[in-house]
C-alpha cells in the first residue's frame, strides 16, 4: 500500500510473492469452497464470529494469503510467524514490499481466481479504503473487541478499521541538543538555530507534509486550517534561522548536522534503540499538535479463506495482537484502551512516549481532507515558506 507512513518508500526494493516452502505445494488444497448454509450464514452476517467456531472452520481452510507486510514493518515477521503457530495456518505471503494499490489491483484481478494471488486481507492508507468499500471489495467484519475501536477510526458497517498508527516527535540529539525541546511552539528559541530538520521536502514527500499539518494542528484546533497555519510556522522557523534546508536522516542527527529531526515517532524510537551505546537519542512526542495517520485493515469480499481471514482480525484486534504492533512501535488503534485496563507491560512501556501524549492524538477524517492538506502544503510551500528542502 502507499501507506501512510511511507513504508513502501522506506522498504520497497522490488516486487516479489513470497511463499512458505510447503504453501506451494499445498495450496491448490487449501481452499475448500464453503457450501454449507450454517457456514454461508456465518460468513455473511458481519458480525464476530466466536472463537470456537470460527477456529475449526479456519483450519479446514488451511491457509491465509497476506499481502505487503515487509516482516521488518511494523513488527509484522513477529506477528505472522505468532498466527502460523497459534493457529496452525499456513500463510501465503504476496509481494511484501508492495502498494496499496498493488493490493486493490489484486482484489479485481482475481475475484474469480482463488490462487495464490489473490489476497484474504490488506493493509492500506485510508484513502484506498474508502474507495476500495465504494466499489464493493470488502466484506464486513466486526471483530469481537469492535467496541473499543474509536468511533470515526471504522466503516460503521465494518468493512474496514484502522489498526494502528504513528504520530510525529522529535528525534532529538541530546550530546548536542542540552535542552530538549518539549513542543512545536519550542522550536522557534533562538538557542535551536540551525538545529531543525523535517524528513523529508515537503513538496514530494507524504511525511513531511504531514509534519507540517501536525505543526499547524499545535497553532490552531482545525485541521482544516491546520495546512496554512502550518506553512505560516516553518516560515517563521525559517526565519529566525533554525529550520535547516537538509532533508534529515539518522545519521545526520547522530553526526549533529540535525540534531533536532521531526520524524514518525515508530521510527525515530527504532533510531533510539539502534543509537544505544553510540549516541544519546530522545524522542519526543510534543505536548500539542499530536498528529495521528493510520493505516487500515479490511477483509477481501472474495477472499478464498475467508474464516482464516476473519481469525487474522480477530487476532490482530485481540489484546495479544495489539501489543505485538506496539512491540513494534506502531501504536495500535485500541492503545488507549490497552492503557485503561492496564494491558501494557511496564518494560514496554518503560520504552514508549507517555501513554498521555497518545490520548491527544487527532486523526484525518476522509481521504477527502488529506488530499486537501496535501495540495495546500505541496503548491504552497515555496511560496509561502520560501526555502527548498533538499
Amino acid at each position: 500500500m502507499r501507506h501512510p507512513f511511507t513504508r513502501r518508500q522506506i522498504l520497497r526494493a522490488g516486487a516479489a510473492t513470497s511463499l512458505l516452502p510447503f504453501v506451494a505445494a499445498c495450496a491448490s488444497q487449501a481452499t475448500p469452497e464453503v457450501n454449507n448454509a450454517p457456514q454461508t450464514e456465518l460468513l455473511a452476517s458481519g458480525n464476530s464470529i466466536p472463537l470456537d467456531s470460527l477456529i475449526p472452520e479456519a483450519r479446514k481452510e488451511g491457509l491465509l494469503s497476506t499481502m505487503t507486510l515487509p516482516h521488518d514493518w511494523a513488527n509484522y515477521g513477529k506477528i505472522i510467524e505468532t498466527y502460523r503457530e497459534k493457529y496452525l495456518i499456513a500463510i501465503n505471503e504476496i509481494n511484501p514490499p508492495g502498494s496499496s494499490q498493488d493490493e486493490v489491483d489484486a482484489i479485481k484481478a482475481h475475484q474469480e481466481d482463488k490462487g495464490p494471488l489473490a489476497p484474504d486481507v490488506v493493509d492500506m492508507g485510508l484513502g484506498f479504503a474508502e474507495s476500495s468499500k465504494a466499489e464493493g471489495l470488502f466484506a464486513p467484519y466486526k471483530v469481537a473487541t469492535w467496541d473499543t475501536i474509536p468511533e470515526g477510526l471504522k466503516d460503521p458497517e465494518g468493512h474496514w478499521y484502522c489498526s494502528y498508527y504513528g504520530v510525529f516527535a522529535f528525534e532529538v540529539n541530546r550530546e548536542v541538543v542540552k535542552n530538549v525541546p518539549r513542543d512545536w511552539s519550542d522550536l522557534l528559541k533562538p538557542e535551536y538555530k540551525g538545529m531543525v530538520a523535517l524528513g523529508g521536502d515537503p513538496t514530494r514527500s507524504s511525511m513531511a507534509t504531514n509534519s507540517v499539518w501536525a505543526a499547524g494542528l499545535s497553532q490552531t484546533d482545525s485541521l482544516d486550517d491546520a495546512p496554512e497555519a502550518g506553512m505560516e510556522f516553518f516560515a517563521e522557523l525559517h526565519k529566525v534561522g533554525n529550520l535547516v534546508p537538509t532533508i534529515g536522516l539518522p545519521s545526520t542527527v547522530a553526526n549533529g548536522q540535525t540534531p533536532i529531526l521531526i520524524f514518525w515517532d515508530f521510527l525515530a524510537l527504532g533510531d533510539r534503540d539502534k543509537s544505544a551505546g553510540t549516541t544519546d537519542i530522545e524522542v519526543v512526542v510534543p505536548e500539542s499538535g499530536v498528529f495521528g495517520v493510520p493505516s487500515i485493515q479490511a477483509i477481501s469480499a472474495y477472499a478464498p479463506h475467508p474464516f482464516a481471514a476473519r481469525l487474522w482480525e480477530e487476532f490482530l484486534y485481540s489484546d495479544e495482537g495489539q501489543l505485538l504492533w506496539l512491540e513494534g512501535y506502531a501504536h495500535p488503534i485500541r492503545y488507549n484502551d490497552l492503557v485503561k485496563n492496564n494491558k501494557v507491560p511496564a518494560e514496554l512501556a518503560a520504552r514508549l512516549p507517555a501513554a498521555e501524549l497518545y490520548a491527544r492524538a487527532v486523526f484525518p477524517t476522509s481521504a477527502a481532507q488529506t488530499d486537501q492538506a496535501k495540495k495546500l502544503i505541496n503548491e504552497g510551500w515555496v511560496s509561502k515558506v520560501g526555502v527548498e528542502i533538499k
